[in-house]
């Protein structure tokens, strides 16, 4: 108990003293995961409205599929895209494995099906209620999309909130395409793993506060804006 309180302090001091290495690893933490989160909203919501609007064949497996992703285990990701970027891999040339960019390209195969997910949904009812209205005007299918993220703007900062929590929190992928580099690829969940195992609770302690803290507001924002929605 003497030892927590101790490193609990410490924790705090680091804190508040704003710590160099702390404010390293919360600063590349929240880089990667929010560049994650923005390009997956770029390609996922588009193809969650297209679902929504759209009718073509081998769209419900699609739909499937995008549910059924939600659920892939993240270290399976982090192998694929280790597997593709290795030196032998089809990427490798690229050099990218062990750098910031790779645990990029994993966040965004983990987060886009929930982005997928998440407008699709919403989309789908928004398109029931007003699609034969937009159908009568002659609107394409784009711009019927337009119109209907616009109505359901809730929904897209939802979905944005949802990738951005998972990607934060995010270790088992990283660390296998990332390699937990200090100073280069060392992010707040991969910090506090190896922290912890080395005995250092300070830093570990002080880094999930901020973890806690981050998914706590994420988790608040979700929950407003849906509500907020709901009002709409």
């Amino acid at each position: 108990m003497h030892d927590f309180s101790q490193a609990a302090r410490a924790a705090i001091a680091l804190i508040g003293g704003l710590d160099p290495e702390l404010v390293g690893i919360v600063a590349l933490s929240l880089g990667v995961s929010l560049s994650a989160s923005l390009i997956a909203m770029l390609i996922g919501a588009p193809l969650g409205g297209a679902l929504a609007v759209s009718r073509f064949r081998g769209r419900q497996t699609v739909i499937v599929l995008a549910n059924a992703l939600l659920g892939l285990p993240p270290v399976v990701i982090g192998l694929a895209i280790y597997l593709l970027l290795s030196r032998s891999g089809p990427l490798g040339f690229a050099g990218l494995l062990f750098t910031p960019s790779a645990m990029v390209m994993a966040q965004v195969v983990l987060t886009m099906p929930i982005v997928v997910a998440l407008v699709h949904r919403p989309m789908t009812v928004l398109w029931s209620e007003y699609g034969e209205m937009m159908r009568a005007d002659g609107l394409s299918s784009i711009r019927c999309m337009q119109l209907l993220f616009l109505i359901g703007r809730g929904s897209l900062l939802t979905a944005f909130l949802a990738a951005f929590g998972r990607a934060i929190a995010e270790v088992g992928a990283i660390i296998i395409v990332g390699g937990n580099i200090r100073g280069f690829t060392r992010t707040m969940t991969t910090a506090i793993a190896l922290e912890t195992g080395k005995g250092e609770l300070a830093l570990a302690l002080g880094l999930g506060l901020i973890l806690v803290l981050l998914s706590v507001l994420v988790s608040a924002g979700a929950f407003l804006l849906n509500a907020w929605a709901d009002k709409q």
